[in-house]
C-alpha cells in the first residue's frame, strides 16, 4: 500500500499505485518513498531486467538518495492553498540532480523524464500519466533557480555525499585537495570595452525603466554608446589611440555617475552600481579647483577582483589562469596496494570508490592557501575528516599545517620556496623531537640551549666554531662569549619538512596527489 503525504497532512491511500490527484487545498505535492507497494509496479520488467535495473545507477539513486533529498528546504518557497499543485518535489529535485550528473541539456532532461523507464525507476514514478512524467521547461528552470539562488545545491551535495560514503563504506582516511579553474561563458574584454559595455548596459536599462530621464541624457552618450556601430567602434581602437580613448570613456562614465548620483531610483539600478564599481576599480577621483577630476589607474594597480564583464559581475581574474572562477575539490583516494584483495572484473582490477567529499565555488582571484582549513572543517562537520590530506605547496603553509594537525589531519604538501645552495641548512643540525639542538653538523654539542616563547638559542664554544671549515656558510654567528644559533619554531618546522621531502617515504606518499 502506498501513502502520499503533503505538509497539510493530506493522506491518500491509493491501491492502484497511481497518485494523480490531491486534495484541492493541498498545493505542495510530496510522496512517501519509504513505504512499500502492495502490488509491485515494476513486475513487468521480469527478473533479469529487474536485476539490471537494481544494480544500475537508477537502483542506487532510488534506494538510497531519492528519499534523503532535502524536500523540507524547498517546500517553503511554495504556497499551500494557493495556485496549482507543485510537481512531486522529490521527483523535481531528483531531475535536477540527474541532469547535472549526466550532463544533459534541458531538452534532453525533459525527454528522459518523459520516456526513460530507467529514470522512472530512479525517481519512483509509477504512473504513466503526463502529470507524473512531464515537466515543462519553465518548471525545470524555476526549480533549478530556487535551488541555486538559495544555495540548496550545497545541502543536496553534502547529504548525497554522506549517503554514498555510508552505503559504500568509503575509506575517508586518505584524501587530496586541489583547485580547478572554470572559465565563464563570456567575452574577454579589455579596459576600453569594460567601460564602453558598462555604459551601454546602463543606458539600455535607463531607456527601458526610466524613459523620462533617458530623454534628458546628453545626446553624445547616445551617439557614442547606443548607436548600431558603437560596439564595433570601441573594439577596433588603434594601439596609438588607446590612451586617449580610455580617457574619453572613463570621463563619460564618471560624468554619468555624477549626473544621476542624487536620483534614488536610478542609483538603485544594478547597471548604475556596475558603473560605480568600474569607476572605483579602474579610476582615481581627485579634488581640484574646478571640481572633481578622474584619472586612470595603472594596469598593475587594478585589483584582480575587478569587473571583467558586466554580463558576469561575479567573475574575477587570476594572473596564471585567466578570467572566471575556481572550484576547490577534495576527494578520497585509495592506493592500489590497499585494494588488491577486492574482487576483479572481467577487465581486471576493480579500484576502490573515490568520492568527492568537499566542493566550494570561489572567485578566480582567491588564494588556495585560504581554502584548506575550511575544507577540513567542512569534512569534520559531516564525519568525513581525513587522517592524511595531499595538497600542493600553496596549501602547505606552516600555519595551515599546524592548524590542520590540531583538527586531526596530517597535511602532506611540499613547502614553498627552496633552500639556498651556499648556506649550510638548518636540517644538517641534529635536533630533539621538540626542536632543541643536540649537535652541529660537525658533531659538536652546544654549551647551552634556551627556548623562550617561539624562539630557540643555542650557544657553541668559540674554539670549535672559529676553526670550523663551514664557518662562512654556517648559520651560527659569532657573539661576545660564544657562537650562537638562533631560530624560530616555525623556521625549524619548515626546514625539517623540507628535509623530509627528499626522502623516499615522502615521495611514495605524495605521488598519489597527481591523480
Amino acid at each position: 500500500m502506498l501513502f502520499s503525504s503533503c505538509n497539510t497532512s493530506c493522506n491518500i491511500v491509493d491501491f492502484t499505485c497511481n497518485i494523480n490527484t490531491l486534495q484541492e487545498k493541498c498545493m505542495i505535492h510530496t510522496k512517501d518513498h519509504k513505504t512499500g507497494y502492495l502490488f509491485d509496479p515494476w513486475d513487468h520488467l521480469g527478473p533479469k531486467r529487474r536485476k539490471l535495473m537494481e544494480q544500475s545507477w537508477a537502483g542506487l539513486f532510488r534506494e538510497h538518495i531519492l528519499q534523503e533529498l532535502p524536500v523540507n528546504k524547498i517546500a517553503p518557497y511554495f504556497t499551500e492553498g494557493f495556485g496549482r499543485p507543485t510537481k512531486e518535489l522529490y521527483m523535481a529535485l531528483g531531475v535536477i540532480i540527474l541532469q547535472q550528473s549526466l550532463d544533459l541539456t534541458d531538452d534532453e532532461t525533459l525527454c528522459q523524464l518523459a520516456f526513460s523507464e530507467q529514470w522512472h525507476y530512479a525517481l519512483d514514478i509509477t504512473s504513466v500519466s503526463d502529470d507524473a512524467t512531464y515537466m515543462s521547461p519553465k518548471t525545470l528552470w524555476n526549480m533549478r533557480k530556487i535551488v541555486t539562488d538559495n544555495e540548496l545545491d550545497s545541502i543536496i551535495f553534502n547529504q548525497t555525499t554522506d549517503t554514498l560514503a555510508r552505503v559504500f563504506n568509503v575509506n575517508i582516511s586518505k584524501q587530496r585537495l586541489d583547485s580547478v579553474h572554470i572559465r565563464s561563458n563570456m567575452r574577454s574584454l579589455g579596459r576600453i570595452r569594460i567601460f564602453a559595455v558598462t555604459i551601454h548596459k546602463f543606458l539600455v536599462n535607463l531607456k527601458r525603466h526610466h524613459k523620462e530621464f533617458f530623454e534628458t541624457t546628453n545626446e553624445r552618450f547616445i551617439d557614442r554608446y547606443l548607436t548600431k556601430d558603437a560596439s564595433g567602434c570601441f573594439s577596433m581602437v588603434k594601439p596609438s589611440e588607446s590612451a586617449k580613448t580610455l580617457e574619453t570613456v572613463s570621463s563619460d562614465l564618471f560624468e554619468l555617475v555624477q549626473v544621476f548620483k542624487n536620483n534614488t531610483d536610478i542609483v538603485s539600478m544594478n547597471s548604475y552600481k556596475l558603473m560605480e564599481r568600474v569607476l572605483k576599480e579602474q579610476c582615481i577621483i581627485t579634488q581640484t579647483d574646478n571640481g572633481k577630476a578622474v584619472t586612470l589607474k595603472k594596469p598593475k594597480d587594478v585589483p584582480s577582483d575587478s569587473l571583467q564583464n558586466p554580463s558576469d559581475p561575479y567573475a574575477t581574474y587570476d594572473g596564471h589562469k585567466g578570467q572566471g572562477y575556481q572550484i576547490q575539490l577534495m576527494e578520497t583516494y585509495a592506493e592500489k596496494e590497499e585494494t588488491d584483495d577486492e574482487p576483479e572484473s572481467d577487465s581486471g582490477f576493480v579500484p576502490a570508490l573515490n568520492l568527492i567529499t568537499h566542493v566550494e565555488v570561489q572567485t578566480a582571484c582567491e588564494n588556495d592557501a585560504n581554502a584548506l582549513i575550511p575544507a577540513i572543517e567542512s569534512a569534520e562537520e559531516r564525519n568525513l575528516l581525513p587522517d592524511k590530506l595531499l595538497a600542493d605547496s600553496l596549501y602547505g603553509s606552516d600555519d595551515n599545517y599546524e592548524t590542520a594537525k590540531e583538527l586531526g589531519t596530517e597535511v602532506i604538501a611540499p613547502t614553498m620556496g627552496s633552500q639556498k645552495e651556499d648556506v649550510t641548512p638548518l636540517s644538517d643540525f641534529t635536533f630533539s623531537k621538540k626542536g632543541k639542538v643536540i649537535s652541529c653538523p660537525k658533531g659538536h654539542a652546544p654549551v647551552s640551549t634556551k627556548h623562550k616563547k617561539n624562539r630557540h638559542t643555542a650557544a657553541f664554544k668559540i674554539d670549535h666554531c672559529s676553526n670550523c671549515p663551514k664557518r662562512d656558510t654556517c648559520p651560527v654567528k659569532a657573539g661576545k662569549n660564544y657562537y650562537y644559533l638562533r631560530y624560530e619554531d616555525k623556521t625549524w618546522r619548515i626546514v625539517m619538512r623540507r628535509a623530509h621531502e627528499k626522502t623516499d617515504e615522502f615521495k611514495d606518499k605524495y605521488r598519489w596527489r597527481a591523480a
